[in-house]
């Protein structure tokens, strides 16, 4: 027994090796799709339009404009996602007391034992007490409100969304702001260049004669196959995680709060985006958040949520 489940830990450390790898590996496919992506559009097709002069040039020089102003946006937002920590948990986090109702400390509940091994618990929840307080077992340690674990990073995420490969990192409290963008400013981009590519694609199927080398009508054509791919894909994510925004949840709480009616976290839909996107509106479409949010707003730091006070005891 005991070595069988020495090789099933040793196959789920394996699995997510190899999702760490993919995900490396996604982001060469990423920045291959933007490259394809650009040569057929701005060295291939609307490049050399410029130099036509006319009506045409004015089409794409503004396609252009356009077009560089979403791919800077678009790997802004990216990078900001790839690179920006998700948030963890900070070392020996511990839950605020509430002394005005006299809440205990919640290390203090009898759940908990002090072993050798260190805290123990038997189940997700501490003290009746404080009900929203959990602990994670595998990291040892106590877990803040809407915090989960990651098989894949090996710790806890706060506000943790999903694990996403194409990024090689988490979505959490403090990058989810930037994922959002990344979405969004694919979208746009990947509709831009579907849209501009289209009378080049249409061209493929008619009788007429069409301009340029086999190879860069085949750049042309593939890079119209994928960027409608990518605009019809994202769009359902996109539409999907503005109704998560909209709610106050994430993918993973939308999941185990399927048969709950009422969400604590849902507090309005305006301060629900606030909590995502900030308040400064300067920063909305940017992935950054102004000084003074970050001031004043802890739900930006992941710790800690206003919620409904009648729903206080609910947690997962």
């Amino acid at each position: 027994m005991h070595r069988s489940g020495a090789v099933m830990a040793w196959n789920v450390f394996k699995f997510c090796t190899a999702l760490r790898g993919l995900g490396s590996i996604m982001i060469l496919l990423v920045l291959g799709v933007v490259g394809v992506t650009y040569y057929a559009l701005v060295v291939t097709n609307y490049g050399p339009f410029m130099y036509e002069g006319g009506f045409d040039s004015v089409t794409a020089l503004a396609v252009l404009i356009l077009f560089h102003f979403l791919l800077v946006m678009l790997l802004w937002s990216y990078f900001s996602v790839v690179l920006t920590d998700p948030g963890g948990v900070p070392p020996n986090w511990r839950p605020l007391m509430d002394e005005e109702s006299g809440d205990a400390d919640p290390l203090t509940g009898s759940e908990y034992c002090n072993t050798g091994l260190g805290m123990q618990q038997s189940t997700g929840l501490s003290d009746p007490a404080n009900p929203r307080v959990r602990y994670c077992r595998k990291c040892n340690q106590l877990k803040p409100p809407r915090c989960h674990h990651c098989s894949v990073c090996g710790r806890c995420v706060l506000k943790m969304d999903h694990h996403c490969v194409w990024v090689v990192n988490c979505v959490g409290a403090l990058n989810y702001k930037y994922f959002l963008l990344f979405l969004f400013y694919t979208f746009l981009e990947t509709s831009l260049v579907t849209l501009s590519l289209l009378p080049q694609f249409i061209a493929f199927f008619s009788d007429g004669e069409i301009s340029g080398t086999p190879g860069t009508l085949a750049t042309t054509f593939l890079a119209f196959v994928l960027n409608l791919a990518f605009a019809l894909s994202v769009m359902g994510f996109l539409i999907m995680h503005i109704s998560l925004v909209a709610g106050n949840t994430t993918t993973i709480e939308a999941y185990e709060k399927k048969t709950t009616p009422k969400w604590r976290y849902d507090i309005g839909r305006k301060k629900n985006f606030e909590q995502v996107f900030g308040t400064d509106k300067r920063y909305w479409l940017i992935p950054a958040y102004s000084e003074e949010d970050l001031r004043r707003m802890p739900a930006l730091q992941g710790l800690e949520y206003p919620s409904k006070p009648d729903l206080d005891a609910q947690e997962f």
